[in-house]
């Protein structure tokens, strides 16, 4: 087959598919309409979030068999049009699952010992240590919502910690080997934790999942992580958690003022909302990193190329 990559990825992914005598083109600058025209021959299509395949790309690609995201969501493909014309779409969690369970529980830790604020005092002589005093995670519940490859992973890191961890997931059945993790409803999650974590892909229904009403309808004053996706967040909303206290911190690797690649922030752009978040110390974040490791580079290609060739073998 031949195969377009119009992203880089780890070379492992190439180096499996060559062994399997399969023709791999590359084209990391094109733009959408360039696309159109490179895919009319192409069997096979390798991304990660530069461009949005759409129908109109589908329609200009006769011959294609399979795309390959490396990565986990999937939003930027129109599955339903993949369907059918029978394109098979495949993507790779489980590369850069355990990336984000550590990037998450490190976001955590850091947050619930005020280390960011501890380290940059200490360098400029500051010693203050009762206003510095900590929590312990072992004291908390841990709410997960969505409970698929990354939120699994996610309580396997917690394990050792001691704390409760329960999850709801609308759409999965709880699997076999985490009988230390609650299934519950929302209603439950909501009444219980004192930690929530999203591991949720973007949908319609996501969007603005954690906006004003869910703040309201949380017993305890939470800590929020999201590692997901940025619009699963209002800002807006957080942020008039953050004013009222009802939200104690949060740590936010994604955030809903990202472009759609994921690629980077218009900073002569900022909203005013973000800018404000910025002025929060006990809100942590980070360039959409959480699955960004040196192992899961390599991973996200491996489990890719098992994909292929366990449906592509000539």
């Amino acid at each position: 087959m031949n195969v377009l990559f119009i992203d880089r990825v780890h070379p492992i992914l190439e180096e499996r598919l060559l062994s399997l005598n399969h023709r791999c083109d590359h084209n990391y600058e094109c733009s959408y309409e360039e696309l159109k025209t490179l895919l009319r021959d192409q069997e096979g299509l390798v991304l990660r979030s530069r461009l949005k395949i759409d129908s109109d790309i589908l329609q200009a690609a006769p011959k294609l068999k399979f795309i390959a995201r490396s990565g986990a969501g999937l939003e930027n493909i129109d599955l339903k049009a993949c369907e059918k014309l029978g394109i098979e779409v495949f993507n790779s969690p489980e590369g850069n699952q355990d990336a984000v369970g550590e990037h998450a529980l490190g976001m955590l830790l850091m947050l619930l010992n005020h280390l960011y604020r501890c380290n940059q005092e200490v360098r400029q002589g500051i010693w203050r240590r009762e206003e510095n005093r900590g929590k312990e995670l072992n004291a908390m519940c841990v709410g997960l919502i969505g409970f698929g490859h990354m939120g699994q992973r996610f309580a396997q890191k917690l394990r050792g910690m001691g704390c409760k961890i329960i999850a709801y997931d609308k759409y999965a059945t709880h699997p076999a080997g985490f009988d230390d993790v609650a299934p519950v409803s929302l209603e439950e999650l909501q009444a219980r934790a004192d930690v929530i974590s999203f591991h949720t892909p973007q949908t319609p229904e996501t969007r603005h999942y954690f906006d004003a009403q869910f703040i309201e309808n949380c017993k305890n004053d939470i800590y929020l992580i999201n590692t997901a996706r940025g619009n699963a967040v209002c800002t807006e909303s957080l942020l008039a958690g953050l004013k009222s206290k009802k939200v104690l911190g949060a740590c936010l690797d994604v955030l809903e003022f990202e472009t759609s690649s994921f690629e980077r922030i218009e900073a002569s752009e900022f909203p005013e909302a973000f800018k404000e978040l910025c002025s929060y110390e006990q809100v942590l974040l980070s360039p959409h990193v959480a699955g960004w490791t040196q192992e899961s580079l390599v991973k996200l290609s491996q489990f890719l190329a098992d994909k292929i060739e366990a449906r592509f073998k000539a």
